[in-house]
Parts: C-alpha cells; sequence; structure tokens
C-alpha cells in the first residue's frame, strides 16, 4: 500500500508540487472563516458608530444646546429641518451599506420560508427609516402643519450598531467557547524527523507530519513533541501526557512501550516505530470526537429550537397586534387621559405607535434562545478535552444529570488488567504446582503421546490468537514457561480458531511429529466442557474454588481427540489487583448518592473478593455474566428504575450493554469496538475520572438550564415592556434601549457559558496526596477579565493586530 509520503515524492518526481490536505486544514479553514467574520462585524460595527453618533447627537442633544438649537432646528423649507436632513443623508449608507448584510440574511431566510433574528433586525430599521421619510415628506406638502415632525433616524442607526456590536462580541466569545480545541489541534508538531535507512538509522531526514507513514523510524530529543502514535524501538525515557490524558505525572517509557501522539518528550532520547499516523492517531481521533461534540444537539435543543422557529413569526405578530391596538386605544380614549408619551413634543398618534411596534419587533432575541445548549455544550466538552474526558455529544449529557446507578465491568475497570498467571494445576495430578515448580513435570503425558509441554505449546499458540486480556497473559506465560524448560517444542499449526464471547476460545491444531489433529478448549468450565452434565476433575474443582477465595480467575483447558468429548486438563489461576483509586473512585460515588454494582463473567467467589477490597456491597455484584447477560442486566435496572443507568466498561463483551445503557463511559485502554460504542471516553482510564466526568456533565447542563431560564425571562419581561403594557405607570422601552437589551441578551447568554472554563475537578475525584494542576478560582478570574480587557482594547485600538484569531475555533452551528 503506497503511503501519503512515497505518493507525494512520486508525484514530485514528474514534476509537479504537491501536499497533503488533512480534516485538520478544513478545520483551520473554518477557523479562519471565524477570523474573517469577527473583522467583518468589526469593521460594521466601527462604521455604524461613525453614523450613528452623529445621527443621534444631530436629533437628540443640538436641540437642547441652546446655541446650536438655532442650527440644526432651521427649516430648509417648510417642515424640512436640518437636523433630519443631516440624519437622512448619514443613516442611508447606515442603512444600506452598514447593513446591508441584515437585509440580505433577511431576504434569504424568507426565500426559503424561515424566518430568523435578522429579518426582526431589517424589518424594526427598515420602518424606522421609511416611517421618518415619510413623516420628513408628510410635512413638507402639508403646508398646514407647522411643527417639527418625529424622525426615527436615530433609531435605524442606533439599532444596526448595537447589534452589529453584539454580534462582534458574540462571535468572540463563540471563539473562547472552543478554545481547548484549538489548543489541541496545536499538539501535533509540524516537523518530523525520520531515519530514511533503518535498520541501520544513520541518515536524517525532517519532513511535515503529515507525510508520516506507519513504519517510519522517528527519532525524537528532549523537549521535543511526539508526532505520531507509536512503539519505542530504542532508548527511554519521561513522557509529559497531561495534554492528551490529563495525567499529570510523566509517564516513563521503555523499549516495547507505546507513545501518544502530541505528548511531549522529557529529557530522554529515543526512536520509535509509527503504528498510527494521520487522521488514525489517537490525538486525531480526540479532535474528531470533540468537534462531533461541539456540534451535537442535546434532547433539550430540540425543544428550544422548535420555540425558535415559531418566535420570529409570533414576535412580528405581536408587533402588528401592537400597532393596531394603541392605534384603536390612541383613537377612542380622550388625549388628556392617554399616557405621557403621546404628548411629547412635536409627536403624532401614528409615530407613538409606531415607536411601539418597533420596540416590540427590536427587543425580541430568539438569538439568546439558540446559543443556550450549543456554547454551554460547546466549552464544557472543551474543558472536558483538556481533563482527558471525551464527551460524545449532547445526548451523553443531558442523560448524566439522571444517573443514580453505575455497573462497573471488573477485569481491566476495577482490576488494573494487567493478568499475570499466578498458579496452573493438572489433571488427574492432585499436586497443586506454582510458578516456581510449574514446569518440573512437562514431559507428563497427558493423553497418548501429547505431553503437558505439548499441552502449554496449544495453549500459548491458540490464546495468541485472542485480544482478550486473560488470554494475551496465558499467551504469555505459556510462551516464557516453554523457553525456560529448555524442552524443545516444534511449532504447532492451527487449522481454524473460534473465539466463542464470553465463554472461551477453541483450535483445531495439527501437532508436528505425527501426533495428530487435536480439538483444544481454553475457556470457562462450561465452555471447556461443552456440557452441562459433565463436572471438572475433583483436584481442579478445588483449585478454582482455593484461587476463587483469594480473588482470583480461574480458566480450564480441555482437549479432545476426533470423533471424542473434551477432556479437562489444566486449570489456571491469574491474578488481577484493584487499581489503587478504585477504592476511593467507588466511595466517591456512594457519597453522591450512586448505587455502585459490578458485573463480570468470572466465577462468583473470585467476583466477591474483589468487590469487598473496593467497597462494593455483595447484593450488587453479577458474576460470570455473558455479554449478553450484561446488557440484560442493565436494561432490567433500568427499566426496574425508570432509566439513570451508567455502564463502565473496556472490553469487547462490554460493548452491548455499554449500548444498552442510558450513558456508556469506556475507558482509553480499552477496545477500539468498546470506545466507539461509549458515549463518554476516559483518557486516564481511571475510575476516578467516571467522578469527574458525572460533575462536569452536571455542570454543563445546569448552565444550559441557567442559560434557558435567563434566555426566557428576558423574553417574558421585555417584550410585554416593549409592548406598552406598562404606559400607564410612565415605564417603556425605547427602539434605542431595546436594541440595546436585545445585543446583550446574546452576549450574555455566551458569557454565562464561558464560565464552564471555571470548572475544576471535584476534590472527591482526586487521589489523596495526589498534585493535580487546577486552576484556581482567582487564576480564572484573572483570566476571564483578561479575556474582557482584551475585546474592550480590541473596540479601542480598531482591531490593528487580527493574527491573534489564526486559531479560531470552527463555526459554530446553531441558528441565530
Amino acid at each position: 500500500m503506497v503511503g501519503p509520503r512515497e505518493l507525494v515524492e512520486r508525484i514530485e518526481d514528474m514534476g509537479f508540487d504537491a501536499m497533503v490536505s488533512d480534516q485538520e486544514d478544513s478545520t483551520q479553514l473554518r477557523s479562519l472563516a471565524r477570523t474573517k467574520e469577527i473583522q467583518e462585524w468589526w469593521m460594521r460595527f466601527k462604521w455604524s458608530l461613525i453614523f450613528a453618533i452623529p445621527v443621534f447627537f444631530v436629533t437628540m442633544l443640538a436641540p437642547k444646546i441652546s446655541f446650536l438649537e438655532p442650527i440644526v432646528e432651521h427649516q430648509l423649507c417648510r417642515g424640512v429641518y436640518v437636523n433630519d436632513v443631516i440624519a437622512l443623508i448619514l443613516a442611508t449608507p447606515a442603512m444600506f451599506w452598514v447593513g446591508q448584510r441584515f437585509f440580505r440574511n433577511a431576504y434569504k431566510a424568507l426565500k426559503h420560508g424561515s424566518a430568523t433574528m435578522d429579518v426582526l433586525i431589517s424589518i424594526g430599521s427598515a420602518a424606522a427609516y421609511f416611517y421618518s421619510i415619510g413623516a420628513m415628506c408628510f410635512m413638507a406638502l402639508n403646508r398646514d402643519l407647522g411643527y417639527h415632525p418625529m424622525v426615527f433616524f436615530d433609531t435605524s442607526t442606533m439599532l444596526i450598531m448595537f447589534v452589529s456590536l453584539g454580534r462582534y462580541l458574540e462571535n468572540r466569545a463563540k471563539g473562547k467557547t472552543s478554545a481547548a480545541l484549538t489548543d489541541l489541534m496545536a499538539l501535533a508538531p509540524s516537523m518530523a524527523t525520520i531515519y530514511t535507512d533503518p535498520p541501520a538509522c544513520t541518515q536524517e531526514k525532517k519532513i511535515p507530519t503529515e507525510l508520516l507513514q506507519v513504519g517510519d523510524t522517528v527519532k525524537l530529543v528532549p523537549g521535543e513533541k511526539i508526532p505520531a502514535d507509536g512503539t519505542v524501538l530504542r532508548g527511554t525515557s519521561t513522557i509529559d501526557e497531561s495534554a492528551v490524558t490529563g495525567e499529570p505525572v510523566p509517564v516513563l517509557k521503555q523499549v516495547g512501550d507505546s507513545v501518544i501522539g502530541g505528548t511531549l518528550n522529557g529529557l530522554g532520547t529515543f526512536d520509535m516505530s509509527v503504528t498510527r499516523a494521520g487522521k488514525d492517531t489517537a490525538l486525531a481521533q480526540i479532535v474528531k470526537l470533540v468537534e462531533e461534540a461541539q456540534t451535537s444537539k442535546a434532547p433539550i435543543q430540540a425543544f428550544t429550537d422548535k420555540v425558535a422557529g415559531y418566535f420570529v413569526p409570533a414576535v412580528i405578530s405581536l408587533s402588528i397586534l401592537t400597532f393596531i391596538a394603541w392605534m384603536i386605544i390612541a383613537d377612542v380614549v380622550n388625549d388628556s387621559s392617554l399616557p405621557a408619551l403621546f404628548h411629547a413634543h412635536g409627536a403624532s398618534k401614528l409615530a407613538i405607535c409606531l415607536q411601539l411596534c418597533i420596540s416590540v419587533v427590536v427587543v425580541a432575541c430568539p438569538c439568546a434562545l439558540g446559543l443556550s445548549t450549543p456554547t454551554a455544550i460547546m466549552v464544557g466538552t472543551g474543558m472536558g478535552a483538556k481533563n482527558g474526558i471525551l464527551i460524545k455529544g449532547g445526548r451523553a449529557l443531558e442523560a448524566s444529570r439522571f444517573i443514580k446507578r453505575i455497573c462497573l465491568d471488573k477485569t481491566g475497570t476495577v482490576t488494573e488488567g494487567k493478568l499475570t498467571v499466578a498458579s496452573i494445576a493438572w489433571a488427574p495430578s492432585s499436586d497443586h504446582s506454582d510458578l516456581a515448580t510449574a514446569d518440573a513435570s512437562l514431559l507428563t503425558k497427558v493423553a497418548g503421546d501429547i505431553s503437558r509441554a505439548d499441552v502449554i505449546a496449544m495453549v500459548a499458540a491458540t490464546e495468541a490468537r485472542s485480544e482478550h486480556p486473560l488470554a494475551k497473559a496465558v499467551a504469555v506465560y505459556g510462551k516464557d514457561l516453554l523457553n525456560k524448560s529448555m524442552i524443545p517444542i516444534s511449532e504447532v499449526t492451527i487449522d481454524t480458531f473460534e473465539s466463542v464471547t464470553g465463554a472461551g476460545v477453541k483450535a483445531v491444531i495439527a501437532l508436528p511429529g505425527g501426533k495428530g489433529k487435536h480439538t483444544i478448549y481454553v475457556g470457562n468450565a462450561r465452555f471447556v466442557l461443552q456440557s452441562d452434565s459433565a463436572s471438572l476433575p475433583s483436584n481442579l474443582a478445588a483449585f478454582d474454588s482455593e484461587e476463587s477465595s483469594q480473588g482470583k480467575t480461574s480458566i480450564f483447558v480441555s482437549l479432545a481427540a476426533p470423533s471424542k468429548a473434551p477432556s479437562p486438563v489444566l486449570a489456571i489461576a491469574l491474578s488481577d489487583k484493584p487499581r489503587p483509586s478504585s477504592v476511593y473512585a467507588i466511595r466517591a460515588m456512594q457519597d453522591i448518592g450512586i448505587e455502585v454494582n459490578m458485573m463480570t463473567g468470572d466465577a462468583r467467589a473470585t467476583a466477591l473478593a474483589v468487590a469487598k477490597q473496593v467497597g462494593i456491597r455483595p447484593e450488587h455484584v453479577w458474576a460470570q455474566m455473558s455479554p449478553k447477560g450484561k446488557a440484560s442486566v442493565v436494561t432490567e435496572l433500568m427499566e426496574k428504575h425508570g432509566g439513570g443507568v451508567a455502564m463502565v466498561g473496556d472490553g469487547i463483551n462490554d460493548s452491548p450493554s455499554l449500548v444498552a445503557a442510558s450513558v456508556g463511559i469506556a475507558l482509553s485502554s480499552g477496545t477500539s469496538v468498546a470506545i466507539e460504542a461509549a458515549d463518554i471516553v476516559l483518557m486516564r482510564s481511571d475510575l476516578l475520572d467516571v467522578v469527574a466526568a458525572l460533575h462536569l456533565s452536571r455542570a454543563i447542563f445546569s448552565t444550559i438550564r441557567r442559560n434557558l431560564v435567563w434566555a426566557c425571562l428576558y423574553n417574558v419581561l421585555s417584550i410585554p415592556l416593549a409592548m406598552g403594557l406598562f404606559l400607564p405607570w410612565g415605564f417603556n422601552l425605547p427602539p434605542m434601549a431595546a436594541a440595546g437589551a436585545m445585543a446583550t441578551s446574546s452576549v450574555s447568554v455566551v458569557t454565562s457559558s464561558l464560565l464552564l472554563r471555571w470548572w475544576a475537578r471535584p476534590p472527591s475525584s482526586i487521589m489523596p496526596g495526589e498534585d493535580v494542576q487546577q486552576e484556581t478560582m482567582f487564576n480564572s478570574a484573572r483570566n476571564a477579565l483578561g479575556d474582557a480587557w482584551a475585546s474592550v482594547r480590541g473596540l479601542v485600538r480598531g482591531r490593528r493586530d487580527t493574527s491573534g484569531y489564526s486559531q479560531l475555533p470552527v463555526e459554530m452551528s446553531a441558528a441565530v
């Protein structure tokens, strides 16, 4: 298979230029689009400010200044005043040049049968502008009227100015919401040093990271970032993996150990072989997961989207109703009984009713409603990624707040998953051989001319085909045992291999030396016996009972000659210690009212022994469970208690239960199948991160709920005020104030979501004595104030420096 570097080299040899474009490039293009968006809104705000301030001055302030009043109130002709003409001249470019994007977007929205915030802005500003022109023309043509017409040029220009400022600040804030994704993309180095002459490794060459291929040998020097996933070939070093996994302590890496792309090499120099490059690296997958999570929708957002869809038509209807209602009131009620607003100097009833109508259109803000959920998800999932917690989407966030029960897989989740063979026992011998003496009688015949050494060779070869952690440990043990025994054993040949999930493996093996073909079964007792009526030899059963009581896991081996039933010949006990953090994590879950269950395919005695060590009650232990059985238990718990069940696992056999649970949580050390099936992935493979993940999920959802409450409260309070319902008591909302309130509401929702950047792991998710670098409240506040000051400074100095946004995150898909 031709790799990217070979392809580029061949194209260049033909005389053409070539470069590799990947997902990160498209992400950067969208980031550049965000940069341009910010720059455009800054430009529109700047020009709208240039037009709006003079309009506001000549129409609202100058007439109140004694020496300017005669100038601005001078009539050029009857009914046409100097300040109105100046306002018209300045408002026209503000409307149709600065504000053209609002009208263009409104046209596109209406053309496709939808109504957005741009429709409301366009209607409000256009109504104020054209009414003002109409009032001037009417006054000029009507010789009988001699007062100054009431115009709203300041309303149209100030509306465009406030909304442009709001969009600028909103887009800047949105940029902050995905800062974590930007940081993740920046982890991968741009260049890598490879050897062009492996395995001699004497000739070095620097190449772009995206041209790395699987199988390349890469040289790493102290302080250099690792360019791809790989395995250490030569040398040792400590690696800082905190940026990817959240693990604060550097990890020692020796020959054969795996390293993760994007992590930082310590003081050692080593060579590595690339095992995953480009979009297949762990870092690329994390970026992909975070991107997908940040653009996903929580179920609650379906409600907000539905409401937002009806919002604009409802607001337009309310504005028309406001205009008609006040026109009727103004015509029916005596002038002396009308609110004071109708008695303003130069005000007409039509102008006041239109002003109220415009205020309703302007103040309503579906943006705040539409931004409530996605901005919180973007910030929250980004913070999770920084802490090694990958939340795949909004559904997991919403479901996490209802979790009352957690089911834990035992092997590799509660325990370390680093299984080692502790002891073995042969049948029918009554002796119990431990590691020190297990190879003493490997030449003893087991069945016919098959020796114990032959059995060990068959077991090692069979288990080497399986991906199960138990199988890997047995395969390593078997090979080591044969090597230490110095017994010459020829390679066995596997004709067929079958893995039975949750039970064991079966293989047909041809032995050398004319010993024929035999079927071997490796797995639990029921599987190797292949019969419900058969039983284990008494010494193997006793061995199993004794080892299980100590928390060890026993598997069995049986052989079957052609056309014969399998006969048990060997029992193997494996030990797997609980993770040091499991006790603290389980206690932390129980302290917040979560019932902790443990499920395993091991014998009940083994499961109970482990449960006792980590603090899980015996009645919450489920033993000898098949993958289907685990999924059934999860489903049963959900039906019994109305949902709220999370499953934590790492293996292929956990995938059905991860999917069946309300929230599936996988450890990154597990299989790709489990990670794909899960809703949340823990990069540190630590149960304490389950506590942190639940805490973060609830914090994100609390922010979503707070945002929605504020957005609804804002509209519920502001729309009636704009409609003039409080005019009898002297309270109203002029169009300019409505525009400012509307812009502020969107920015406030995004700012509320940005508070999630202060999130820190709860103390219960940190091991006692563990040195975890967390951002303090003081530093968070300082950073938040720094961001605010940067925004203000950007306003003052006119965005002279635009390079700071070259890494802004992807465009958010919220409909505003």
